[in-house]
């Protein structure tokens, strides 16, 4: 089957669905090989709110809200059953498909490592893709509270349109810089990179996530690693 990497978004913890995505992940999370990488949602809402403030510099608002990312971590591993926190690549795919879900708290690898840009322009978005990256994943999923990823705001645009399926091109082209489109400015430079498969979906919707496993498929947008070619009608017309 292959080990998905699966963010989980910290706006689902504000807006509703997170309980029911919790029980789904630990109820289906014993049969598919996972590791979960958490969002930030107010933990890292807070650190923005006092970057503004206080007007510090990125490097610090980004070591702040990679800690938030870890306290998000410890919730989800409280309210999702069987799942365990863990710092370390080889102890979340040493428990991944074990029964045991590893909730991996980024902060320690990053502090190591420190691969990505201190930047607004990075959130968890792009923490989740390197740790795919460096697991070797099959595939990566982003739980978010909306469908996939637009052309336009849908909150502020009724006739936005959803692309089913994109290119890492695309989106480079589209998503430059920022928080555009629903996901990171600085997504697509690590997928780049990559070989595996990217999802976004509704995590208000967890069997689409259950379909995803079970068929391949599901609502929602894929971001297919290399291009190859024109796409077929995926991309809604300007």
């Amino acid at each position: 089957m292959g080990l998905t990497v699966l963010k989980v978004g910290g706006s689902l913890g504000e807006r509703g669905g997170l309980k029911p995505l919790c029980r789904t992940l630990g109820q289906w999370g014993r049969r598919w090989p996972l590791v979960i990488v958490p969002g930030g949602g107010a933990f890292a809402e807070m650190v923005r709110q006092h970057y503004a403030h206080w007007l510090l510099r990125e490097a610090t608002a980004h070591w702040m809200a990679i800690l938030a990312v870890d306290q998000y971590g410890y919730l989800l591993s409280d309210l999702i059953p069987n799942a365990v926190p863990v710092f370390a690549l080889r102890d979340a795919r040493r428990l991944a498909g074990t029964g045991r879900i590893p909730v991996l708290l980024p902060g320690h690898l990053l502090r190591r490592f420190d691969p990505l840009p201190h930047t607004w322009a990075v959130t968890s978005d792009s923490i989740a893709a390197w740790v795919a990256l460096r697991l070797n994943a099959r595939r990566l999923v982003l739980l978010k509270d909306v469908d996939g990823l637009f052309d336009g705001d849908p909150a502020q645009d009724p006739t936005a349109s959803m692309f089913e399926e994109l290119t890492v091109a695309d989106l480079a082209e589209r998503h430059p810089t920022g928080r555009i489109g629903g996901v990171d400015g600085y997504l697509s430079c690590i997928l780049a990179q990559a070989r595996f498969e990217t999802w976004v979906i509704s995590g208000r919707a967890p069997e689409r996530l259950i379909r995803l496993f079970e068929t391949g498929r599901t609502q929602g947008t894929r971001i297919r690693p290399v291009a190859s070619g024109p796409l077929q009608g995926s991309l809604p017309r300007r």
